[in-house]
């Protein structure tokens, strides 16, 4: 389990990154927030993305130490 919760946690964290350096239009087309011609990046999204995946790799870290 706690390989399972570290691994989603750091993949979720690459979406962030993705969400913050890629505009809307140029984002993969199964990413939410997908636009076509709009040149704004999603900034929301990747918050979430990277705080869910703090959240995930923590709780994974903890699960550890039992």
């Amino acid at each position: 389990m706690k390989l399972v919760l570290t691994l989603i946690g750091v993949v979720l964290l690459v979406v962030a990154a993705v969400y913050f350096v890629v505009p809307a239009d140029q984002l993969p087309g199964f990413f939410p927030g997908h636009e076509a011609g709009v040149a704004r990046v999603h900034m929301k999204h990747g918050i979430v993305s990277g705080v869910l995946g703090l959240i995930l790799i923590g709780a994974g870290t903890f699960m550890g130490r039992r």
